[in-house]
């Protein structure tokens, strides 16, 4: 379900981009912040998280320190993109936590997936015993990345 498309006045905006920045941030620094008094401040931060705009709070973890550091992009084709199988797909591809992130493509395959493991050796592990056998694979083309030049979540609401 898709949810319609809403003006934020600049406040929203300022809340949403403070909190991208800083999630752990008081309700009264942030009121702060973003020129408002605390309670129109905590009723907007409210109504924000009830329409789904912010989703919720989470620490940030660095991959490299906890040894995650091998990053492999993986193109998949499917033998069935019908409904039923791209549903299939997507709720195995769920239970798979090196996926960090999966995609579905307009293009010439059906998904990428960003796959983080600890080595090479890991990655051929799940791409064997994870990814090869989810619903409906007719195959796939590995990219291992280098370096991230730029890994951010989304701060910039304007």
């Amino acid at each position: 379900m898709q949810m319609a498309m809403v003006d934020f006045d600049r406040f929203d905006q300022a809340i949403m981009r403070t909190l991208a920045e800083d999630g752990r941030i008081s309700i009264t620094e942030l009121a702060k912040r973003i020129g408002l008094s605390k309670s129109p401040t905590q009723a907007r931060l409210r109504r924000l998280e009830e329409i789904g705009a912010i989703r919720g709070y989470r620490a940030i973890l660095d991959p490299i320190t906890l040894g995650l550091d091998h990053v492999a992009f993986v193109e998949v084709r499917l033998s069935d993109t019908r409904e039923a199988a791209l549903a299939k797909f997507n709720a195995a591809v769920a239970k798979v936590p090196e996926i960090e992130q999966c995609h579905l493509i307009a293009g010439n395959f059906d998904y990428l997936l960003k796959v983080r493991t600890h080595d090479m050796r890991s990655y051929r592990r799940v791409l064997a015993d994870h990814i090869s056998t989810l619903p409906y694979m007719a195959g796939t083309s590995t990219y291992v990345a280098m370096q991230a030049v730029k890994e951010e979540s989304l701060a910039d609401v304007t």
